[in-house]
């Protein structure tokens, strides 16, 4: 299984140019890595079960049309969030039922996809330049999580917190990650690990963290607040998504790795166009 690395600041590299042929979908040949901060622990080792999928697997085709989800997401979705919201996990019920909003493209769930719009419709607001659209968080939600386990409530709360590995070293490919916020987002001391459907490290949380849903809280486990998170991770230091090599530089920033940009582009563009990616285009990561 591959594993994705935070890299140490010593070795970052902010200038060379990586070839992408074979990795990324057509069209895209090289772009420049910006190793920065990459801060996502590895999804594939997430301690989680994810039941029938394999990370090459190819995706079942789901026949029903992609649902109006922007017409259905639920009205905490339209408010405006807090300037400065609550950094906190919010505990819940395990007898929460999962939210009933009819499917996206190629089955992705409807609150999932209700999340990444809003979330795409906040940037446009608050950052135009940035061009987010929400199947570029599609992606990294995919490829992360794939969308909390398709396991969310009526309000973006996975029914089961996503977890990563801890990062103490055991696991091999992940660095060592000392405790950041003394187990607060994560539950651990001594070492932390990442947390929520996209997957932050508690440290990158605190820096970044929004409130999507307009509730007053940023909990990297809802689906809202981590999609509007994620985005500003990805639009920070000025960067336009619809610049296929400013894109692949901002998701370099989410993991350091070819394989993993090539995964997430595959799948924004399939959820875009409702066709499933190609095995070809989904590298192992």
């Amino acid at each position: 299984m591959g594993r994705h690395r935070k890299q140490p600041a010593t070795t970052v590299r902010r200038s060379s140019l990586i070839a992408l042929t074979g990795l990324v979908p057509a069209g895209l040949v090289a772009v420049t890595a910006a190793a920065t901060d990459a801060t996502i622990a590895s999804t594939a080792a997430v301690e989680h079960d994810l039941p029938g999928v394999e990370p090459e697997a190819a995706p079942e085709l789901v026949a029903s049309p992609q649902a109006d989800i922007a017409q259905v997401a639920h009205a905490e979705a339209r408010q405006s969030p807090s300037a400065d919201p609550m950094v906190k996990t919010v505990a819940l019920p395990n007898d929460r039922a999962s939210a009933d909003l009819p499917a996206g493209p190629l089955g992705i769930p409807g609150i999932a996809v209700a999340a990444y719009q809003s979330a795409e419709e906040q940037l446009a607001v608050e950052n135009p330049h940035c061009g987010m659209s929400w199947s570029l968080l599609a992606g990294i939600g995919r490829v992360e999580s794939t969308h909390a386990y398709g396991k969310a409530d009526a309000d973006g709360n996975p029914i089961k917190a996503v977890y990563g590995p801890v990062l103490d070293g055991s696991l091999y490919g992940n660095n060592v990650i000392y405790d950041s916020d003394g187990g607060e987002l994560d539950g651990l001391g001594g070492y932390d690990r990442a947390i929520g459907p996209m997957q932050f490290l508690p440290e990158t949380w605190h820096r970044y963290a929004a409130d999507g849903n307009g509730d007053g809280v940023a909990d990297p486990q809802n689906l809202f607040d981590a999609a509007l998170t994620a985005g500003r991770y990805l639009c920070d230091g000025g960067l336009n998504m619809r610049d296929l090599s400013q894109q692949s530089k901002a998701i370099l920033r989410y993991n350091n790795s070819m394989a993993y940009v090539a995964n997430v582009m595959a799948w924004s563009g399939s959820y875009s166009s409702g066709l499933a990616p190609k095995p070809s285009d989904l590298p192992r990561i």
